[in-house]
């Protein structure tokens, strides 16, 4: 036998049944390439994560010059990491940031890769991303 649920039931079960599905958080963004993943449209509440490429050894930083703080959060400061297998002092690593996209809007989240003490020097490297919260 099948069970035929009353007309009444329905609208506040479909209704249920849409409100969950908007409720629920997409994954985390992972960003590695600006080429590749640029521009990024995220939802409200998602996670982003930056990974770039990074040897600070060599005076090299990445510098944030527009975080998009109006419409996202960092989640914490720059944390470099070298490969395990790499062994060798001064190898090259990778630099990762966290953000959360904290409210509907646009921004724009640019670093500069450079010397912070070249300041009449042009960056080695630019990561510069559009970012649609919705």
């Amino acid at each position: 036998m099948f069970f035929v649920p009353s007309p009444r039931l329905l609208l506040p079960l479909g209704l249920a049944l849409l409100t969950a599905c908007a409720q629920q958080k997409t994954g985390p963004m992972v960003v590695q390439d600006q080429q590749d993943d640029c521009p990024l449209s995220l939802s409200e509440g998602q996670p982003l994560v930056l990974t770039l490429p990074s040897n600070p050894t060599t005076g090299f930083r990445w510098v944030v010059r527009d975080a998009a703080s109006n419409v996202l959060q960092s989640l914490g400061p720059e944390v470099y990491s070298t490969p395990e297998d790499a062994g060798l002092v001064g190898s090259a690593g990778q630099s990762t940031w966290r953000f959360k996209a904290s409210q509907p809007g646009e921004g724009r989240l640019h670093l500069d890769y450079q010397r912070p003490w070249e300041t009449d020097v042009a960056p080695a490297e630019s990561f510069d991303c559009q970012i649609s919260v919705k």
